[in-house]
């Protein structure tokens, strides 16, 4: 029986880079590796884009009111489905993969963030620590060595701690930075209390 799997972490791990590898990987063997995102990722539009600067175009779009199970019936066989961004997804998006894969018998592996920038939960990515088969940490370091657990959110450069769950990086002038929870109870947490 395929499986669905959640592979998360935090920014900056490689999450996109080993997507984009999975595909190669499965379409060099000539098989079909159908990727989704999330349209509300609008970085890279219609691709998804590694910070090494490889990128891929996407199959799907997936929006909030779409249904996985129509989406997925409209491709032709497939052999893996590959998600990006899968916080993004909504609890019955994620509930769709995890049927798709067991009455397909497709296996399914999205990728995405654990928690948001205030330590919250997105509603796709509790879904999917509560559905996958397997759940795999990717995992990367903080600025002092130590392994990065929590993201933190800049905005102009400083630290921020308030605002809505999703904003994209490189727009609005934010970006995130992976952090050990050391750091951000320092960066973050204090900084916005002082």
């Amino acid at each position: 029986m395929a499986k669905l799997y959640f592979r998360y972490s935090v920014m900056n791990s490689g999450k996109t880079t080993a997507l984009i590898q999975t595909a190669y990987n499965y379409e060099e063997r000539g098989m079909k590796a159908l990727v989704l995102k999330p349209a509300v990722d609008t970085k890279g539009e219609d691709a998804v884009i590694s910070r090494l600067g490889i990128e891929r175009k996407v199959d799907v779009l997936v929006h909030p009111d779409d249904s996985i199970d129509v989406l997925l019936s409209a491709q032709p066989k497939v052999s893996c489905v590959l998600v990006d961004e899968a916080q993004f997804l909504t609890p019955e998006q994620v509930e769709e993969l995890f049927w798709f894969a067991v009455d397909a018998d497709v296996p399914v592996i999205a990728y995405g963030l654990r928690t948001d920038f205030q330590t919250h939960g997105f509603p796709g990515s509790t879904r999917l620590l509560e559905l996958a088969h397997e759940l795999q940490e990717l995992r990367t370091v903080c600025r002092c060595g130590k392994k990065a657990v929590l993201n933190g959110r800049k905005l102009n450069g400083v630290f921020v701690n308030e605002g809505s769950q999703i904003a994209i990086e490189d727009q609005d002038n934010i970006e995130y930075e992976a952090l050990c929870a050391a750091d951000y109870k320092k960066l973050v947490l204090q900084s916005a209390n002082s």
